[in-house]
């Protein structure tokens, strides 16, 4: 599994000074977490990430920070109840980069992409029950169209939930290539990306409940940190910046440090694809009696 952190040298630059205890909500590989450790010698993280399989593999990887570092395997819309299990007191900072991983990507056996054939997964916790099988062949067309234009920003939305459900009349839809295929030829060809990029997306998202995720841990992470602390955010899709944006301006117990998100400086953007779209956010918990 290879992954490369975005916004890194930011991340850290966004902390709070001497930040002792750091609650990583997207642990990963755990690439921001090596980072903050490696700079903070007395730093501490707890991580957190509902994707057991890689959860695993940044377990091992952490290893030789000993017990500088701690995880556990939750959503992190769990963040309060983890936080409460943990006994962990008011934190300095919690840091969230939104989104699949490199390494769900780049699993076959996933089935996130459609650069290989492989069943239509997409769970990031595959314990759960429900998958992207299951909703492109069991949900209403309407509900399927709504979903690829709403979180896939797709305008020919209805034109490929129609073909979707006609295909699967004929037979299941069960692996990544033909789903692919349904999508390509409803759209009627290939435009600047990919056309089933963005119906892989919003299935992705929906399997997940990635939007109502972030609401829920956004909301309840407030409540964790120190007068002082730092709420950060990496997002890498309008419906998750937005979220990001509008629950740091609306929440009283916040000031905004970033007037506009951060994004990537043109050495990161020649390096690593993925930080073309990435953008970080960053709030502050007020004091107390402010």
């Amino acid at each position: 599994m290879e992954h490369t952190p975005v916004l890194v040298a930011e991340v850290l630059s966004y902390l709070p000074d001497e930040t002792t205890l750091l609650i990583d909500a997207t642990l990963g590989l755990g690439g921001h977490t090596r980072s903050f450790l490696t700079t903070a010698r007395e730093g501490r993280v707890y991580g957190i990430d509902r994707d057991s399989e890689v959860l695993a593999e940044a377990r091992e990887r952490l290893r030789e920070f000993g017990e500088r570092v701690d995880a556990c395997h939750a959503p992190f819309s769990s963040i309060a109840t983890v936080a409460a299990e943990a006994s962990l007191p008011p934190v300095d900072a919690i840091l969230f980069d939104f989104g699949v991983s490199s390494p769900q990507l780049d699993l076959p056996e996933r089935g996130f992409s459609f650069r290989h054939d492989a069943p239509l997964d997409m769970r990031m916790d595959r314990t759960q029950d429900l998958s992207a099988s299951d909703i492109v062949n069991r949900w209403p067309e309407k509900q399927l169209s709504d979903l690829i234009f709403d979180q896939g920003g797709d305008r020919g939305a209805r034109r490929i939930a129609k073909a979707i459900v006609a295909a699967r009349r004929r037979e299941r839809i069960t692996t990544t290539s033909q789903l692919a295929e349904i999508v390509r030829t409803a759209s009627g060809g290939r435009g600047r990306i990919d056309a089933a990029t963005r119906t892989f997306q919003a299935l992705r998202m929906a399997v997940n409940d990635e939007l109502g995720e972030i609401e829920r841990a956004l909301n309840d992470s407030v409540n964790l940190l120190r007068p002082g602390g730092r709420l950060l955010a990496i997002s890498f899709h309008s419906g998750e910046d937005r979220i990001v944006k509008n629950t740091f301006r609306s929440d009283a117990r916040l000031e905004v440090i970033t007037k506009k998100p951060i994004q990537a400086g043109h050495e990161e953007l020649r390096a690593n694809r993925r930080s073309r779209s990435a953008r970080l956010r960053v709030a502050e918990r007020r004091s107390d009696d402010a």
